[in-house]
């Protein structure tokens, strides 16, 4: 299974595309700096509105992975929403390290684009479907369609199936650890170190990159 070189941004791939965890894991390692000192991972949405959960649910997947090292801020059990993004993002800045943000949250799109999962350089703009006023949040966007925009959105997302915010997000989720596992994988292959290399390539090798 060959590496995609040269993943530009933006781009996107509906989740059931053929090796799609592998491909996006390919687009992290190129656009996300996993030797960052503060990189962050902020999961947008609610676990109160099915096509809200993207965000939660991926949250909460790459929780319970032991092997996801990087910071995780939104989960099924502690979200990040409307109420609390605010006081949140000041946190996150307050600090004398700049963070690099992942931002990850759902979104309506075009009927043509449900299902696909979209990266792209600069904020994501959260609530922005339901015409809310939240601040911008992220560094790289990463962008969940979920169903269909352009009339009744708050409506839409409260009758998402919660199965394409699960498919979606397992996906996403198992792409992001695929990354790191990867970058792991490279940092020990650049120090020469075999015994952890073997390893390290188990946990990949043990991936269902589809």
């Amino acid at each position: 299974m060959n590496t995609i070189p040269n993943m530009l941004l933006p781009y996107s791939l509906h989740h059931e595309s053929k090796n799609a965890v592998w491909q996006l894991s390919t687009l992290f390692l190129e656009h996300i700096p996993f030797h960052h000192e503060r990189l962050i991972f902020c999961c947008i949405g609610s676990d109160r509105c099915t096509g809200d959960t993207l965000g939660p649910l991926t949250g909460s997947f790459l929780k319970k992975s032991v092997s996801f090292p990087y910071e995780i801020v939104g989960s099924l059990e502690d979200p990040l929403h409307a109420l609390n993004l605010d006081s949140t993002m000041q946190q996150l800045h307050n600090h004398t390290t700049k963070p690099f943000i992942i931002a990850i949250d759902a979104c309506l799109g075009s009927e043509q684009n449900v299902g696909h999962i979209s990266v792209q350089s600069g904020p994501i703009f959260p609530g922005k479907a339901v015409k809310k006023e939240l601040p911008p949040i992220g560094d790289i966007s990463v962008k969940g369609i979920v169903n269909i925009g352009g009339f009744m959105e708050m409506l839409v997302l409260q009758n998402t199936r919660l199965h394409i915010s699960y498919a979606m997000a397992e996906k996403l989720s198992r792409a992001l650890l695929l990354a790191a596992h990867r970058y792991s994988l490279k940092s020990v292959e650049d120090g020469n170190h075999n015994a952890n290399n073997d390893n390290t390539w188990q946990q990949v090798s043990s991936f269902d990159f589809s």
